[in-house]
């Protein structure tokens, strides 16, 4: 459901040389008397931004009249046009006026000033002539910051950090903050505050900045004893009870949480008149996340029954159903909140589409990632079908992503090139913003397609070395740091990646003589040899230690935590790109483990047949076919679907799914980490018609193959991580020289845990 009051944008400048500029002797005006405390607070974040930018005082007067050199802060007459938080903001003779709708409307006006201002030292600058006029499409616009040991960054901030960081959110126009004040009760080593502290802190703020504030409030227990309600129902009320501002509660139906909604919904309703005591406008608010079609059924049969008043609405997050059948389903009366993922590349609601397996064995699934284009996509696809988002964070290292969420919620319309700039000349400085905006969208492109062959990589590092160059200032701003570590780490991984796949090239030629002149144990010595060697380029190396040396910095200006023995990361997934830089990018780990199998009393021929296997592993033979099924860079013969902008959920063009084993040391074979359930189809051309034909499959679990259509039978069937399953292909099927192979999901998936589900990892098309 698109919300009722939609944006409405003008911004007229005069495209000339002349600008109005702001310098010492001006001042911040409004009128104490009219304006509710937000407007302060307003006032006080445009003097404070100005000053912390081109190092001159903005003063703050309260007052009726205005000094024609002023920024004049007010609220509009009753019977205003300007819809809630719209604001106005126009050249008023000398001065400039921001006309709110309300005091949001001001703290929006003011963020709006703040992102086109060209800064100076001594002065800012602005067109000559101001005539903007812009409202919210969407009245939710947030993002959770829980305060808990699994952030990979603020928690362990200071009071000052956190409260920036939500001034930053609003100046993009961001106006509701979700914390997480229960769940994880870890004391992080780097808490410098208790939860309880920072819980009410977070109140706080957001009623300084008067955004709202939401608590995301799981119950990973037993909601039928009535001993464990009971004392979560009184901890509830003593929160609620201290908080001077709560707008939302968020309770997630089941992730986490295994409770039945006919425990659930009782529960919520036993909530309620305490919540409504304390803040008698706030809602709670309920996922289906998790649940079964029997459960999601009953809730909306709840709902619809007694369509309580304490009910805000459903969030649709990760593994709800869809947001089109929830809005559907739902009374009128009610909305749907977003709860999109925008911190996760993998393993995750939006995951990277197709992304190489090698970033995600290194950057993994908290890496710092922009994805401005997807994200605005994203946002459009969905937002239709609801009253805005908040959404799933847990760490700065997806800012950028936030910041083009809440601009998208403002306006839908909005050009994602236009918001980056914007990003760029607010949080780096005018004479770079448009060559980082277009550094920022080269990050995004460097994830797509097969790194090897993705020459964007190369051409961001320099484009981001020379803005290193143009602009050293920036140094210690943490935003910076992390575009140019990406940056880095994008082109130290390419470089380590094709050296490393020719590293095995040649031991596998090495492997490929034993038992022609060498022997098995001096193949084997002579190819983890080759393996082993460093990589010739002495830049390669400058660049680990710089990628070192940024992580250091980003973890003094933002606590950025890319590491767990050094940093204290909550947990290897959560952003240690640090800790893997320098994982194998060729099968060397396995390999050894392969050469340690080899028993001591093992016939010498036998040992040079195994070695030659192992050698020849993706060898299909002559006429043959190979492919790692979930690798952008080796599935040629894997059928494509639809792109994001028609299939945002990527359910029309399956997504490979990248395991993580061991903490992300698995020494498995680079090509079992990624696999599929399953591909749309294998399309196989110009074979040969005369010739027999079998496909080969690596994988876990079952496989049901058909051949054009035709269900196949197994001579070989293994089902544990690289087991080989061979199934002939009746030679009729291959008389025309074309075959598509397609997979039959098997019966019992949806009762096994996604992590014993069956998959395939590669195909071989051989001739037997």
């Amino acid at each position: 459901m698109r919300f009722l009051v939609f944006l409405f944008l003008t911004i007229c400048y005069i495209p000339s040389a002349a600008a109005l500029e702001l310098s010492a002797g001006w001042s911040v005006c409004f009128a104490p008397s009219a304006a509710p405390p937000v407007v302060r607070t307003a006032a006080q974040v445009l003097a404070e931004e100005v000053e912390r930018r081109s190092r001159f005082l903005l003063p703050v007067e309260e007052s009726l009249a205005c000094r024609a050199d002023s920024v004049q802060l007010r609220i509009q007459e009753s019977g205003g046009a300007l819809p809630a938080e719209g604001f106005r903001v126009e050249t008023a003779g000398r001065g400039i006026r921001i006309t709110g709708a309300d005091g949001r409307g001001v703290l929006f006006g003011v963020g709006w000033l703040l992102r086109q201002a060209n800064y100076r030292t001594g002065s800012l600058l602005l067109p000559d002539r101001l005539a903007v006029t812009s409202s919210p499409a969407y009245p939710i616009r947030g993002h959770q910051l829980g305060y808990r040991n699994r952030a990979n960054s603020w928690d362990a901030w200071t009071y000052e950090q956190y409260e920036r960081y939500i001034r930053e959110l609003a100046v993009f126009g961001a106006n509701s903050i979700e914390n997480i004040p229960f769940e994880d009760t870890t004391q992080a080593p780097l808490m410098r505050y208790s939860r309880e502290e920072m819980n009410l802190f977070l109140s706080q703020v957001c009623d300084r900045y008067a955004m709202d504030y939401w608590v995301w409030t799981p119950a990973e227990f037993d909601l039928a004893k009535k001993d464990l309600r009971d004392k979560e129902v009184e901890k509830h009320t003593a929160f609620y009870r201290q908080c001077r501002r709560l707008n939302g509660i968020f309770f997630p139906g089941g992730d986490p949480g295994s409770n039945h909604p006919r425990d659930v919904f009782p529960f919520l309703a036993e909530l309620a008149p305490h919540l409504k005591r304390y803040h008698p406008r706030a809602k709670i608010w309920v996922s289906l996340q998790g649940f079964e079609k029997e459960a999601v059924s009953y809730s909306l049969d709840w709902i619809r029954k007694n369509q309580p008043d304490w009910l805000g609405g459903l969030v649709n997050g990760p593994s709800s159903p869809s947001i089109q059948e929830e809005r559907a389903a739902l009374p009128g009366k009610y909305g749907v909140r977003s709860y999109p993922d925008i911190t996760h590349t993998v393993r995750c609601q939006f995951p990277v589409p197709w992304w190489d397996p090698a970033f995600a064995l290194t950057q993994g699934r908290e890496t710092i990632n922009p994805r401005p284009v997807q994200s605005a996509l994203l946002h459009n696809a969905f937002a239709p079908y609801t009253v805005g988002f908040l959404s799933y964070s847990d760490g700065v290292h997806d800012d950028v992503n936030k910041a083009v969420w809440s601009q998208a919620a403002w306006n839908p319309g909005r050009d994602v090139r236009e918001i980056l700039v914007e990003y760029a000349r607010f949080f780096f400085q005018e004479d770079v913003a448009e060559e980082a905006a277009d550094g920022i969208l080269a990050l995004e492109k460097n994830w797509e397609g097969p790194l090897a062959l993705n020459g964007s990589v190369p051409a961001t590092l320099r484009l981001w070395q020379d803005l290193e160059r143009r602009a050293p200032q920036l140094r210690s701003s943490w935003r910076w740091q992390m575009c140019l570590v990406r940056a880095y780490y994008d082109a130290h991984l390419q470089a380590r990646l094709r050296f490393e796949r020719r590293q095995e090239e040649r031991a596998n030629e090495i492997l490929l003589r034993a038992g022609s002149g060498i022997s098995a144990g001096e193949a084997m010595q002579s190819a983890l040899a080759a393996l082993r060697l460093p990589h010739p380029d002495p830049a390669v190396a400058q660049w680990g230690a710089r990628i070192a040396a940024l992580y250091e910095d980003l973890f003094q200006s933002i606590q950025l935590q890319s590491s767990v023995p050094r940093y204290k990361a909550s947990g290897y997934e959560r952003g240690c790109s640090l800790d893997f830089l320098d994982y194998p990018m060729n099968n060397r780990w396995w390999l050894e483990d392969q050469f340690q199998a080899l028993a001591p009393g093992m016939e010498e021929k036998e040992k040079v047949s195994r070695l030659h296997r192992l050698a020849r592993w993706e060898d299909p033979g002559p006429g043959g076919f190979y492919d790692q099924l979930g690798h952008i860079g080796y599935s040629p013969h894997v059928r494509r679907g639809e792109g994001l902008n028609t299939d945002p959920n990527m359910e029309r063009n399956p997504n490979p799914g990248y395991w993580w084993w061991d903490n992300g040391r698995s020494r498995q074979r680079l090509s079992f980490l990624t696999t599929m359930d399953w591909p749309l189809a294998l399309v196989y051309e110009a074979l040969d018609p005369q010739a027999s034909y079998a496909l080969r499959l690596t994988g876990y679990g079952q496989a049901l193959v058909r051949a054009d259509g035709r269900l196949l039978k197994p001579g070989l069937y293994g089902k544990e991580i690289g087991e080989i399953k061979e199934f002939p292909v009746p030679a009729d099927l291959t008389a025309d020289g074309k075959l598509v192979i397609t997979f039959d999901k098997p019966t019992d998936e949806g009762q096994l845990n996604w992590r014993k589900q069956s998959r395939v990892a590669e195909a071989w098309l051989v001739k037997p």
